[in-house]
């Protein structure tokens, strides 16, 4: 698939996208403006469905809004409020050592760079670029398990690893496209472009689908 095939079939899943669900996420983003809430709810997401994401993101901001608010909080409250996210106990230890971090290092503040992000507990480039994108508007593309799926079976990129989807769409992709796609992308994987026997019969870019690793559909 070349590029100007895949903003096609961008283009056309953008349209498409308005019917699903949105990434919670983004939700958050849209909702607060608001950097830390963007963080903290990427870190509940990693790991579970974006539905208990929802829940425990929405019962934890109901407690705490900035890093002060959350570390007056003690771990064993934080996982009761963050329950039944995966990893819920590893995470609660992890997002009293984030608050403490901003705290500590940033005023406050979350960083809005990539090399300060990484630096925070639990943070992978996922985490950092959604936080650099949603979170305070800057050029960066965040590569989950749906987006390095998709790509790959477009026929976009030929890459093992997101990570490697990442850099090979920094190549290719034009910028304009580089926010857009991973709420485009993450949509569609949840709702028709599952990762065993997607719905290829209700997807609108099925004709410019190269099917990679497709061995079943219906």
């Amino acid at each position: 698939m070349d590029t100007a095939t895949m903003i096609r079939a961008l283009e056309i899943l953008q349209k498409e996208s308005k019917k699903w669900q949105v990434p919670i996420v983004t939700l958050v983003a849209e909702r607060t403006n608001d950097p830390f809430r963007v963080l903290i709810s990427t870190l509940l997401s990693l790991r579970t469905k974006d539905e208990v994401t929802t829940e425990s993101s929405r019962r934890l901001f109901a407690r705490a809004t900035t890093p002060n608010e959350l570390m007056r909080l003690t771990a064993a409250e934080i996982r009761t409020l963050i329950y039944p996210v995966g990893f819920y106990k590893r995470k609660a230890e992890n997002l009293i050592r984030v608050s403490s971090l901003l705290l500590d290092r940033h005023q406050g503040r979350v960083p809005d760079t990539l090399d300060e992000l990484l630096l925070l507990p639990g943070v992978g480039r996922k985490t950092a670029n959604l936080v650099l994108t949603l979170g305070f508007g800057k050029p960066g593309i965040c590569v989950d398990t749906h987006v390095h799926r998709i790509s790959n079976r477009l026929g976009y990129v030929n890459t093992k690893t997101p990570e490697k989807t990442e850099f090979a769409l920094r190549e290719k992709l034009p910028p304009e496209w580089w926010i857009p796609i991973n709420d485009i992308l993450v949509a569609f994987g949840q709702a028709l472009c599952k990762p065993v026997s997607p719905w290829c019969s209700l997807c609108q870019v099925r004709d410019l689908c190269e099917k990679h690793n497709v061995e079943r559909s219906r």
